[in-house]
């Protein structure tokens, strides 16, 4: 099977409708599906709930859909970096449901690995514990969070192979494997498509069956915090 498009828009297609569910892999700037992102903007697609780390930044990222109001509700860690994720969150025009990044991890993984839940210590006594189940191992009280699973995964890595063998770069590694994990459909856009056998089996970091459509292409390296000594 031809895992391997000639776009983004391709890759995509028959697989955007309005309402949908989508993981999106990134940390920060890093390893954002920049270009899936694009072409679900550009496909007009609406009304969307993403499971993300973070938004990116106003112009950049989820951010671009948010700009758009193609979001509805977000399930993340963080908001800062992005004022027009926190304007709509604080005016009510999006619905936001904060997770623990190591939770929210978790649950993409558990999802992708058909775990339906799981009990964490982390957010006990706060308001992420209100309404879930607590229980009690061992003298400690657990919460329940329920997995993640969703109707398409979009996520960015370094190299990957024609079956769909994926590596990674530093940084980029945190949600992007769990993000393609818990998709139904799991799409990826990569620097470098390498013959099959040039990566070494022990540093493939996501295996192809994860994988079901593959695009390369060039891609914007940001810096969220430029930081430089002043000389």
């Amino acid at each position: 099977m031809n895992k391997i498009y000639p776009s983004a828009s391709a890759a995509l297609d028959g697989l955007l409708q309005d309402g949908m569910f989508i993981a999106a892999g990134g940390f920060g700037l890093c390893g954002i599906p920049e270009l899936l992102l694009d072409a679900i903007k550009d496909a007009g697609t609406k009304d969307l709930t993403f499971a993300s780390n973070n938004a990116g930044v106003d112009d950049f990222g989820i951010g671009i859909l948010l700009q758009t109001k193609q979001v509805k509700k977000m399930i993340s860690s963080y908001v800062g970096e992005n004022a027009e994720f926190m304007r709509q969150y604080l005016s009510g025009e999006l619905e936001l449901e904060f997770n623990p990044q190591g939770t929210l991890a978790e649950r993409m993984r558990a999802g992708g690995a058909g775990i339906p839940g799981f009990y964490t210590k982390t957010g006990v006594g706060t308001v992420i514990a209100e309404g879930k189940d607590h229980k009690d191992f061992d003298g400690e009280t657990y919460i329940l969070e329920r997995g993640i699973v969703t109707d398409l995964a979009i996520i960015k890595a370094w190299k990957a192979d024609a079956t769909g063998n994926l590596m990674f770069r530093k940084t980029a590694r945190n949600f992007n494997p769990p993000a393609a994990m818990c998709g139904k459909v799991c799409v990826v856009e990569v620097e470098e498509i390498v013959p099959v056998g040039a990566l070494d089996p022990d540093a493939i970091h996501l295996p192809g069956i994860y994988v079901h459509r593959i695009i390369q292409g060039d891609h914007e390296n940001r810096i969220e915090q430029r930081t430089v000594t002043e000389g």
